[in-house]
């Protein structure tokens, strides 16, 4: 095993995690703090937390993986029981988003700027989602159209598939 590489990896596994859940702190406080005080009608809320809820799941999901993979990296595959709970989510996620969008529709603002808003809110979950179940689509912004035409696996399906066959 090259500790070089593993060190360099669980650092890059390190900063991918926190960033991600950094991320959905931050969605959430300026959600909650920002956002919702300006919103005047309950369904305008009931619309921004059901764009917001799969989004902040998916990414609080999204730096636990990277932070648990931090203990497997180069060394075992991922944990059966941690790839099992990523199958079941790797499920759970559209059934989410679909309820979200379902709440975005229902409860639609008056104001359509806001829906836009909340509707792109939600597209990023489901961005993320993709990137983390589907496709990857993360990639430097000078590689992003020759990568993504690759179709690559994402990192946490890779690490689920060699779970099955350790």
């Amino acid at each position: 095993m090259d500790t070089g590489k593993r060190d360099a990896r669980r650092r890059k596994y390190l900063s991918l995690g926190a960033g991600e859940l950094v991320a959905a702190a931050v969605f959430a406080a300026a959600a909650l703090f920002f956002v919702t005080p300006r919103l005047p009608q309950v369904q305008d809320r009931a619309a921004l937390w059901s764009a917001l809820v799969p989004l902040l799941v998916v990414l609080m999901a999204a730096g636990l993986y990277w932070l648990l993979a931090r203990t497997w990296v180069e060394r075992v595959a991922m944990p059966r029981g941690v790839a099992i709970t990523y199958s079941v989510l790797r499920i759970a996620f559209p059934v989410l988003l679909t309820v979200g969008l379902v709440g975005v529709v229902t409860w639609w603002p008056n104001n359509v700027g806001v829906g836009v808003l909340f509707t792109a809110v939600w597209v990023f979950g489901a961005v993320e989602y993709a990137n983390y179940f589907v496709v990857r689509l993360a990639y430097p912004v000078s590689q992003w159209f020759t990568a993504v035409g690759e179709r690559r696996t994402p990192r946490l399906v890779t690490d689920m598939r060699s779970s099955r066959h350790s």
